[in-house]
């Protein structure tokens, strides 16, 4: 920091104060879709807490003050570069309608207008407060969707071994626990999402505040992981318990929210007393009061002289960037994708080929929990042979809070474990252009097995990769302003002593039936 002197402190001008408010103001121009689409995330459970980073990131800037107002400013450019990144990033994520894009942008843009403000050897004094704002951004919706299934899973055994430390039967299927009168569900919501993020966010606050080494502060934080996870495996092995002794309402209603609240509490004072324990390590013990302390900034001395801040030109430079985003934005399209026409899955023939099928209808709550657009669900079978279920989930638009889930990654919640996965090539259908290329799955649950073929038809594309869907996606947005699309899935019981080379013949088969059809259903 450059320092000058202890009866010297600098302030901003009133013109240095316009000009922040007006970039401020710009900022808030260009991510104003950005920022709504933020705040709605942030009524969601998992996220309810972003409400307080900002307010929270402000005070850890209020508590450095003593540390800016004697020190002078002289910008930098690489806060310029950084703030040209962000709004790179802000046109690619606008134009690819991705959020997370969008909010990472906005961070990236954050920071390198303050790091142009008050240069390099000042940014120390804030690079804490916008680390915070990090926790505000919500995960991508297909990595969150991975987390959530992984935890799940993870939870569910866990507090199934909980469960029978009681001494209860239970019997665990992927994320649904047989207590054998009642069946539970681990869904989405109990995967402990909604206490990871919130409690990682106070566990790095916590250790902003710990008076302690950095190894120290980075055990803290890391520690929210397991400890949510421990935790919420105890509340789900708790409403096992309940539920088996006191019945099927003990899992639902204002009990099952309130448990939630509890488990969470429960959470934070375990955060605490680790951070009491750590205290009391080694030969320098120290009082709760010295370890964990909010400092507040000193007073200014009243003989100080006071001097002005010239503007930087890096950060001249970087209201004038904002200034012509701000112009771009007013020229970019709007995020409204095109939609083709296509023909619903009502109606969708009830034969294909010689294969005749049978319709089956979705439940509600999966239908919200997919966010679907339109699919169908069916059996199909050939000369009384073994059924094929058949799945189509569309997307008349894909973004953060519409993507198809991944069966690789939601079969093991059924239950069932994949015991063989690899990529398969189908060779075409008469008339059409190339062969499928198909992800192949063999699971198993129970003794049984099944054969699953899936793949995602995206605009003109079969892709299998579930990443390259993402990618394609963004590309074309960009280019074709469309992004619908759709997952197709095929499924078909391999019976016992059967050879799969024959299970593969029947998914093939229809797979060659259904291809000439989709077009009509899923527009190239």
């Amino acid at each position: 920091m450059n320092q000058q002197g202890a009866g010297e402190i600098w302030r901003l001008s009133s013109l240095a104060w316009g000009l922040l408010a007006t970039g401020a103001g710009l900022v808030g121009f260009v991510f104003y879709d950005g920022l709504r689409y933020l705040l709605r995330q942030w009524e969601l459970p998992e996220y309810s807490y972003g409400y307080l980073i900002p307010v929270i990131a402000l005070f850890f800037i209020w508590q450095r003050q003593h540390e800016l107002r004697r020190a002078r400013f002289e910008g930098s450019w690489l806060g310029t570069g950084l703030v040209l990144l962000g709004l790179l990033l802000f046109v690619a994520g606008t134009l690819g309608a991705v959020f997370s894009v969008v909010h990472y942008a906005l961070v990236l843009v954050i920071a390198g207008a303050a790091l142009a403000c008050v240069g390099r050897p000042n940014f120390h004094s804030l690079w804490l407060a916008l680390a915070l704002l990090v926790f505000m951004i919500p995960l991508p919706g297909f990595l969150y969707q991975s987390l959530s299934n992984d935890l799940q899973l993870l939870s569910s055994r866990l507090g199934v071994g909980f469960i029978r430390l009681f001494g209860i039967s239970v019997f665990l299927e992927g994320n649904v626990i047989d207590l054998g009168s009642l069946k539970l569900q681990v869904v989405e919501a109990c995967s402990g999402l909604r206490y990871l993020f919130p409690l990682m966010t106070l566990g790095f606050i916590a250790g902003c505040f710990y008076k302690a080494p950095f190894w120290t502060r980075a055990v803290i934080f890391l520690s929210t992981i397991p400890i949510t996870l421990l935790m919420n495996s105890l509340r789900i092995g708790v409403i096992g318990i309940l539920v088996e002794y006191r019945g099927r309402d003990m899992a639902e209603g204002f009990l099952h929210d309130f448990e939630g609240w509890a488990i969470f509490m429960a959470s934070s004072a375990v955060l605490v007393f680790e951070m009491w324990i750590l205290g009391r390590l080694g030969t320098g013990r120290r009082r709760w009061s010295e370890l964990f302390a909010i400092d507040f900034p000193p007073p200014v001395p009243a003989a100080a002289v006071v001097r002005r801040h010239p503007l930087p030109v890096p950060f001249l430079a970087v209201v004038a960037l904002l200034a012509a985003a701000a112009v771009l934005r007013l020229t970019l399209p709007d995020d409204a994708m095109l939609v083709p026409a296509r023909s619903s899955f009502s109606e969708f023939p009830p034969a294909l080929g010689d294969w005749q099928g049978r319709r089956e209808r979705l439940d509600s709550v999966y239908v919200e929990s997919l966010n679907l657009d339109d699919y169908v669900v069916a059996d199909f079978t050939r000369d009384r042979g073994p059924p094929v279920n058949l799945y189509i989930g569309y997307y008349a638009t894909q973004n953060a809070d519409k993507v198809p889930h991944s069966p690789r990654a939601c079969i093991p919640g059924g239950g069932w474990s994949i015991t063989d996965f690899a990529r398969r090539t189908v060779a075409p259908a008469p008339g059409d252009a190339g062969p499928l290329h198909v992800n192949r799955a063999v699971i198993e649950r129970g003794g049984y097995r099944q054969l699953v073929y899936y793949w995602f038809k995206q605009r003109d594309r079969i892709l299998t990769h579930e990443f390259s869907v993402k990618g394609f996606i963004f590309w074309d947005v960009l280019t074709r302003r469309r992004s619908d699309g759709a997952l197709v899935r095929l499924v078909t019981p391999v019976a016992e002593g059967e050879d799969l080379a024959r299970a593969d013949h029947r998914l093939a088969s229809f797979a060659q039936a259904l291809t000439p059809e989709l077009a009509g259903y899923v527009p190239d």
